[in-house]
């Protein structure tokens, strides 16, 4: 009988999708409450907006210009857009691009894809819901981006963690 950490599950993605081409890693997904306060702390809040006639999404200037107190119309249909009308906009994303890493959520999901980290680890693929992508809380032997020891409560990740730059394991 095999050991879990010797199957490595299916590559749904036939080594094209959710890998990064450069360095031959995987994209990393994580349930959020793994790592719950510090995304939390950490992420950036992202929203779409659309005009209240035409349903065109607005670009980022215009709604930036229209929340500082300029009047502002949409582009396509012209009808006048005021702050108010965005007042109660769900979010469309959460993000967070900074110390190397690169990773999302949608709002409705419940994973973080990190598709660029100073760190990987070993794990699992992802379910054909990530094709190609690894499933970080599933040892395996795939290399896939994750999140550093910083990342979690206890200050230590739940995987071995390697750098990215070196290959060489990061301890505690």
């Amino acid at each position: 009988m095999q050991k879990q950490t010797d199957y490595n599950g299916i590559d749904y993605g036939l080594g094209q999708t959710n890998i990064d081409k450069e360095t031959g890693i995987r994209f990393g997904v994580i349930p959020m409450t793994k790592v719950l306060q510090a995304w939390c702390d950490r992420a950036n809040t992202n929203y779409k907006y659309h005009c209240t006639n035409c349903y065109i999404e607005l670009a980022n200037d215009l709604i930036e210009s229209l929340f500082s107190g300029c009047k502002e119309n949409c582009r396509d249909c012209e009808t006048p857009l005021t702050s108010s009308d965005y007042e109660e906009t769900d979010p469309y994303s959460f993000t967070y691009t900074e110390k190397g890493y690169q990773a999302e959520q949608t709002a409705e999901g419940m994973d973080i894809f990190i598709t660029k980290s100073p760190y990987y680890t070993l794990c699992q693929y992802c379910s054909p819901c990530a094709p190609g992508a690894g499933y970080l809380v599933n040892e395996g032997t795939v290399k896939a981006y994750c999140f550093g020891h910083d990342w979690f409560a206890s200050e230590h990740a739940p995987y071995q963690l390697y750098s990215v730059e070196t290959g060489k394991e990061m301890t505690v």
